[in-house]
């Protein structure tokens, strides 16, 4: 008997139509011999209709009071839903997220989750129910007030859920087929991925891709929940989104739940970083640009651009390797009549640090503390560059070294014992 978490967002539920048939799919994988918990959201519009009637009553409504008035749209849909599973012949109890035991910390309107305690809902299942939970909310434990975890809550409730469950699979249902190669409702000849991995779904999600929240991905992948996005419209396979093992996990006990992963800060010296100032600020220019490099062989890794708009030109920065540096201004200034700019800088080396883990997108505390270590170690940033994974930038070489510490230092991962190097390299 396996254990399975179904989501089904507010499309599937939009109406008493489709709540039936999503009953009939939860009693069917029930009646297929599985163990069933099933997260919904709110019906259709109805989370957008009650900040419009929010609005209309007040300008500035407290905080607290929203988030008791925009779960209740959840909550409807739980109990409806569980109508609906008894209608069929099978026995369903709902859950509000606090009674489910989402423990968030008290910021309303984009709560974090602190713990999950799901007995109810595991008794409710161990005795031959189907438990339903009401997403994107859950209990402050220091207030007792309902929180609400905003945009993709409902998601990140069944991942959660999933995890303390320890289920088999988390199948978020939606209306498309799965995640595809772009949006299918702008590309008609997106293709369907059957499988992607947690990292490269972190990706996707982290540069907008909306099938499945950004935050959800990242608790899936700390916790090595399987993940299959699916449509709740079809029988069809979805794509199965796959954590590695090898990202897990362990929570000190009073941590909570959802934190970023910080792997460790990694460090390079080989690049270099060339600047071509007073380039036309028209379109084309970039894709000549790096055309010509293209050609050449040349890889380029961070690439920032500001466009001045009184003179309408730009600056492009770029690094790449050091070595190849002497080459790309000589194929850049044999163009230079065709592309247009007025002057290039080159600086043969410099530091690239960066910190390295998941959930960097998504913790607005973690760029904070990582410049903050980089301004009190008295370090200038000359490039930025982020990913749902890493942070990166670029400073004077002379500097690279006391950057690695003390950001090191300032994201705790210092060791007690000194790390033995036995032969100098590190390789």
């Amino acid at each position: 008997m396996s254990l399975i978490v179904q989501k089904y967002g507010g499309s599937s539920v939009q109406d008493a139509e489709s709540i039936k048939r999503v009953a009939r799919r939860i009693v069917d994988t029930k009646k297929a011999g599985n163990q069933v918990v099933v997260v919904v959201s709110a019906m259709g519009d109805t989370t957008d209709d009650l900040l419009d009637l929010a609005a209309d009553i007040s300008s500035h409504p407290p905080l607290r009071e929203m988030d008791i008035l925009l779960s209740s749209g959840e909550r409807m849909s739980m109990a409806l839903l569980a109508m609906a599973i008894h209608e069929l012949g099978e026995t369903a109890q709902s859950f509000t997220g606090s009674q489910a035991g989402m423990i968030t910390d008290a910021i309303h309107g984009k709560a974090r989750i602190i713990e999950v305690s799901p007995k109810r809902v595991q008794a409710a299942v161990d005795e031959g129910h189907v438990g339903i939970v009401a997403g994107f909310q859950g209990m402050s434990r220091e207030s007792k007030d309902i929180t609400t975890m905003g945009r993709g809550g409902s998601d990140t409730t069944a991942v959660a859920l999933a995890a303390a469950l320890n289920a088999d699979v988390c199948e978020i249902y939606t209306d498309v087929d799965g995640v595809f190669t772009a949006d299918p409702r702008v590309v008609r000849t997106a293709r369907k991925i059957d499988t992607i991995s947690s990292e490269d779904m972190l990706e996707m999600a982290a540069a907008g891709t909306k099938v499945l929240h950004l935050r959800s991905v990242e608790y899936a992948r700390r916790f090595g929940v399987k993940l299959h996005v699916r449509s709740s419209f079809s029988e069809k396979e979805g794509t199965w989104v796959i954590p590695d093992e090898s990202d897990k996990v362990t929570i000190k006990e009073g941590e909570p739940l959802e934190q970023p992963i910080i792997s460790g800060i990694a460090h390079d010296s080989s690049e270099g970083k060339l600047t071509i100032t007073g380039v036309p600020d028209v379109p084309g220019k970039a894709a000549e640009i790096f055309n010509r490099i293209a050609e050449a062989s040349i890889n380029i890794d961070m690439i920032v651009q500001d466009v001045s708009m009184e003179t309408q030109t730009t600056n492009i920065s770029f690094t790449l390797p050091g070595a190849d540096g002497e080459k790309a201004q000589r194929i850049l200034l044999e163009n230079k009549e065709s592309i247009g700019f007025q002057n290039l800088d080159f600086v043969p080396q410099v530091g690239k640090v960066s910190l390295v883990g998941g959930g960097m997108r998504n913790h607005p505390g973690v760029s904070a503390r990582f410049f903050t270590a980089l301004r009190d170690a008295g370090i200038n940033i000359g490039l930025i560059s982020t990913s749902e994974i890493r942070v990166s930038v670029i400073t004077d070489v002379e500097l690279l070294d006391k950057a690695v510490q003390a950001i090191h230092t300032a994201f705790e991962l210092d060791s007690d014992e000194e790390a033995k190097v036995y032969a100098g390299t590190g390789r």
